[in-house]
């Protein structure tokens, strides 16, 4: 008896699970990627190697720098908004199993005890109980739950692409303020060479001025000169200090010393300015390898900040099926099975086995339009959900044309400035030439001495914002 009793209760739950999944209704609207919305026009060079689209750089095929690779590796361990990221992707898929969780009944075992009268003889009666049960297990007819668990499925790959994002952010933040540093430990050392040449030139002016040898407009402009150069010494200094306390804070701990960029001898900054006149290559300019110029449409579409976007539009889609389902009837099974008896001693005999099965079906009919409300949220969020895609496609398709734009531009200001600065070098040393043998005044010889410096320390900024939109186009191509 109770084997047959149990056999029908299985056979009679299975019978309406499977009914309820067979009948199980998508109510969300199909899904299909708005199309491309940008009407940013984009350079003819990476049109024409749109078909030949290599993949996207690795950072660390990006950076060349040594010294700048384990940096990178700190902060993607270190930093704190990387760390909150990763926390979130745990979180949403924590609560994606919170929701996929409700497609399937909650078992519980209990053990309970009741006395109370007895209808029939006024004799009061214990009821042992003993068994398995699950309580309001919704059968997903209309798709609710389905639609749900879709959206937190979605929102989950959402927050995945959001940690890459934050990842990618991180690497660039942490490239720029690097570049920014050596740029600022570059002109330093220009500035404090600059400083040491002015400062014995105003101790021979002084010696001059004081045996009538030299004017006093020639003195007056040497020490402008070393006031300027010491001003431009404490400036650097600062913005030095600045940026590696910004470094710091990206890479999450301090900067190692044998981490930091190296100081460039004058040999060595010489030696740059002469190369004006070679041939010289887009990828031997600093720390940043070259990034290749072809893109399509599809691969700005992976970067992590559009899968993103497209990702919370799926989910937005989802919750418009979960609020349609709401108009319809949700359907729940109770059940219960166990042993039965009035003593403790007679719930492991045979014979004392019972089972039920219910279902509820309730259905709103009247709740002041609030299931009508629910729906048109649901469909003014996907509506918001659609413009957030297009501006974060309209963004990828802006970044990647500006910086595209830029690259050969600032190849050629490099170049120029790198002419420019040799130019300068030698009226410098020709000037200083024609001033020692007394064919030039002191006043000539200082103002091609000040318009050096602002050549060097030109070209440095130029070459920092070559590399600055090298990493800028790596970043808007979606990275590695």
């Amino acid at each position: 008896m109770k084997k047959a009793l149990g056999s029908s209760w299985v056979a009679a739950l299975t019978a309406v699970t499977l009914a309820g999944l067979a009948g199980c209704t998508h109510l969300a609207p199909s899904y299909e990627r708005p199309a491309v919305p940008s009407t940013v026009v984009m350079p003819a060079e990476a049109a024409a190697s749109a078909n030949t689209t290599s993949a996207p750089l690795a950072w660390d095929a990006l950076i060349r720098s040594p010294q700048l690779r384990p940096l990178v590796q700190q902060a993607l361990a270190n930093n704190r908004d990387v760390r909150v990221a990763l926390l979130s992707v745990e979180r949403a898929r924590a609560q994606l199993g919170v929701v996929q969780a409700d497609r399937y009944p909650t078992l519980g075992a209990g053990l309970s005890a009741t006395r109370s009268p007895s209808l029939v003889t006024g004799k009061e009666v214990t009821l042992i109980n003993a068994g398995v049960q699950f309580n309001a297990w919704e059968l997903d007819f209309f798709g609710r739950i389905a639609n749900l668990s879709e959206a937190a499925k979605a929102q989950l790959l959402a927050t995945e692409a959001g940690r890459r994002s934050a990842e990618l952010t991180l690497v660039a933040a942490v490239v720029t303020s690097y570049l920014n540093l050596a740029a600022n430990i570059e002109q330093l050392a220009m500035a404090e060479r600059a400083l040491a040449s002015r400062s014995d030139t105003l101790k021979l002016t002084q010696l001059k001025a004081d045996v009538g040898a030299a004017t006093q407009l020639e003195l007056v402009s040497a020490q402008s000169l070393v006031a300027q150069a010491q001003s431009a010494v404490a400036q650097l200094s600062r913005a030095r200090a600045q940026e590696l306390n910004n470094l710091s804070v990206l890479v999450g701990g301090p900067v190692p010393t044998d981490a930091l960029p190296p100081v460039p001898s004058p040999e060595r900054m010489d030696a740059a300015a002469d190369a004006a006149n070679a041939t010289t290559d887009a990828t031997d300019v600093g720390g940043l390898a070259e990034v290749p110029g072809g893109l399509s449409s599809e691969a700005l579409l992976a970067r992590p900040d559009v899968v993103q976007a497209e990702q919370a539009l799926i989910a937005a889609h989802a919750n418009i099926g979960a609020a349609r389902a709401a108009f319809f009837p949700r359907i729940t099974l109770t059940a219960s099975a166990g042993q039965v008896a009035n003593v403790f001693s007679d719930l492991l005999q045979p014979g004392h086995f019972a089972w039920t099965l219910s279902s509820q079906a309730l259905m709103t009919i009247f709740d002041a339009g609030r299931n009508q409300s629910n729906l048109e949220i649901a469909k003014i969020n996907r509506e918001i959900a659609v413009a957030q895609y297009e501006k974060a496609v309209q963004n990828a398709f802006r970044d990647t044309a500006d910086a595209l734009a830029a690259q050969a531009s600032w190849r050629d200001q490099r170049s120029a400035q790198e002419l420019q600065l040799r130019a300068t070098r030698e009226i410098a040393r020709l000037t200083d030439l024609r001033a020692s043998r007394g064919a030039a005044s002191e006043l000539e010889r200082q103002d091609a001495q000040r318009n050096l410096l602002a050549a060097e320390q030109a070209l440095v900024q130029t070459r920092l914002a070559e590399q600055l939109n090298r990493l800028t186009l790596w970043k808007a191509m979606g990275g590695g």
